[in-house]
């Protein structure tokens, strides 16, 4: 059976951080992550303003998305448990 896409999904995540150092540390953090290529199915890019990260991402299917967004939540799961150890207060 062949697999025909209908439709495509797109959306934009965008995490706001306390201040631009914590932005940038988040950046480089997971810039080897999204540098490299998830999926054929989906595309990841990422972004950085001012004290922000903004993620597009662009799906060919709902699983493939659901796999992206978990890869975000994933990554900021990770880093926040790492400042949280950091910074325990």
């Amino acid at each position: 059976m062949e697999n025909q896409n209908f439709f495509s999904i797109e959306s934009q995540v965008v995490i706001k951080f306390s201040n631009p150092n914590l932005c940038n540390i988040a950046y480089q953090s997971f810039l080897p992550d999204f540098n490299t290529k998830l999926s054929p199915r989906s595309k990841i890019t990422m972004d950085k303003n001012n004290s922000s990260l903004i993620f597009n991402i662009n799906s060919n299917d709902i699983t493939a998305f659901r796999a992206s967004i978990n890869e975000i939540i994933n990554n900021f799961r990770i880093f926040d448990h790492t400042l949280e150890i950091y910074n325990p207060m």
